[in-house]
């Protein structure tokens, strides 16, 4: 039905649960070993076998606490709560791999872009070039509170901050420091030529950074840019500086509106519309036949936690819904979390009106997205069936149960994607963006490479 490249991304979190809240208490399930670093690099020798093109880190700063104005359910159920910082896993599963990419999240909204650039920049020197950087806003007001501020800073000024925050690291990673700036001359006496090294003189409306990259260019300077925003304010900014766009919609129709919108912002700014790839959220579920796969999935549904997957919608969204009754239809509300989570459940996709207990229910296991229950025959074409219907590029596979759901779709499901010439047997040689995309650094029209140094 397709003949285009599928990208697969896994998608995990430094935490127990993910995406299916309750489901660690499942027998199958290792989420809770996320501690040890035994559970990445096993994970991440799973996914290069399977030939992902990356793990996709998630990351929260706060904790859910809009369901019932607290945040015990959370605590209660292990709704992303407690939660590890996702960059000291990557150098453990880079040890252990050679191609697997890695999407780091981390939030333009709470750390200095000049100490957050030496961190990037340090990760990508590590892994020989194989880092991406999830960029997120965040959407939580207890991160806000607990970072210092009064309340969380409004949807599209934490956008405006994003901007300028981009524009400080490409200055750092692009422009500082001349290719060639490393000497490393012994008999000279000279490790690195001064005349080379750049201040980036940057003075905006959030930050003031005067001076040079702390870090030499890594393989790749900038990281592969990945990004989520499905809100207006996020298509702008994600058509501006997005390589690879993660989406989560439960239905076909919602995620084509969504991919419509976003390559129709990208072709307004001047970008190929089919150049930022996107990756859809699913979680397959796999069995020898359709009914073993289908009682898999009730089991599953069986462990799933109510009031944990409302905790979690709750914070995605904004809204309490512990005072609705279940069977309520649930309505668009604007607030400063993520807009397009109601959106995607309201007004995207005319065909269908969401509950409260359908939402909970659906949110269960695999979060927003779509859940694939079948043999593997069927999970693929499925796969196939959303490309050709949403127009995505790939998907983000989160886990029912980890690492089994991974480990069963790199067995069963890969092999079958590969004979229909969907996902490649071997990788290229390289960056991560080369992997991509076949070139290792950002392409001349991209936005960050104005930074660039005159002479580079």
């Amino acid at each position: 039905m397709t003949n285009k490249r599928v990208y697969l991304n896994a998608f995990d979190m430094n935490c127990a649960g993910h995406q299916s809240p309750g489901l660690w208490t499942h027998k199958d399930d290792q989420s809770s070993t996320y501690k040890d670093a035994e559970y990445w690099t096993h994970l991440a020798k799973v996914l290069e076998k399977g030939k992902f093109d990356a793990i996709f880190l998630a990351d929260v700063l706060g904790t859910y606490d809009v369901y019932q104005g607290s945040r015990d359910a959370a605590v209660r159920q292990g709704v992303q709560v407690p939660v590890n910082d996702p960059a000291f896993v990557v150098p453990i599963m880079a040890q252990v791999t050679k191609h697997l990419g890695f999407g780091l999240t981390a939030s333009t909204s709470y750390e200095h872009p000049y100490v957050f650039a030496r961190r990037i920049s340090t990760l990508d020197h590590l892994t020989k070039g194989r880092i991406g950087w999830n960029i997120v806003t965040s959407y939580l007001n207890s991160a806000a509170v607990n970072i210092g501020l009064d309340q969380q800073i409004s949807h599209d000024e934490r956008y405006e901050i994003a901007d300028e925050y981009l524009e400080v690291v490409y200055k750092l990673w692009e422009g500082s420091w001349e290719d060639d700036a490393v000497v490393l001359d012994k008999e000279k006496r000279l490790y690195a030529d001064p005349e080379k090294v750049h201040d980036i003189e940057h003075e905006g409306k959030f930050f003031k950074v005067p001076g040079a990259h702390l870090c030499e260019p890594s393989p790749q300077r900038t990281p592969v840019i990945f990004q989520a925003g499905a809100s207006a304010r996020g298509r702008k900014f994600a058509a501006e500086h997005a390589e690879l766009v993660f989406i989560s919609v439960p239905t076909t129709e919602a995620g084509k509106v969504v991919v419509q919108k976003l390559r129709k912002e990208a072709e307004v700014i001047g970008r190929d519309r089919h150049e930022i790839k996107v990756l859809s959220l699913i979680t397959p579920i796999i069995g020898r036949t359709q009914e073993e796969a289908e009682v898999k999935y009730r089991e599953y549904q069986e462990h799933a936690s109510y009031e944990g997957a409302l905790a979690l919608f709750g914070g995605w969204s904004g809204i309490d819904f512990a005072g609705l009754e279940p069977d309520q239809k649930i309505e668009y509300v604007k607030n400063d979390a993520i807009q397009s989570i109601v959106e995607t459940f309201t007004n995207i996709d005319s065909t269908k009106d969401w509950t409260v207990d359908e939402i909970a229910k659906y949110v269960g296991v695999g979060g927003m997205g779509q859940v694939a229950v079948g043999t593997p025959e069927k999970v693929a074409d499925l796969m196939e069936e959303w490309i050709v219907e949403t127009g995505v590029d790939g998907f983000n596979i989160a886990y029912a149960v980890t690492p089994g759901t991974f480990e069963e779709f790199v067995e069963h499901v890969v092999p079958i994607l590969q004979e229909r010439g969907l996902v490649r047997k071997e990788y290229e040689e390289g960056t991560f963006r080369n992997n991509l995309f076949g070139y290792d650094q950002l392409p001349d029209h991209h936005i960050g490479r104005q930074y660039r140094a005159v002479n580079q």
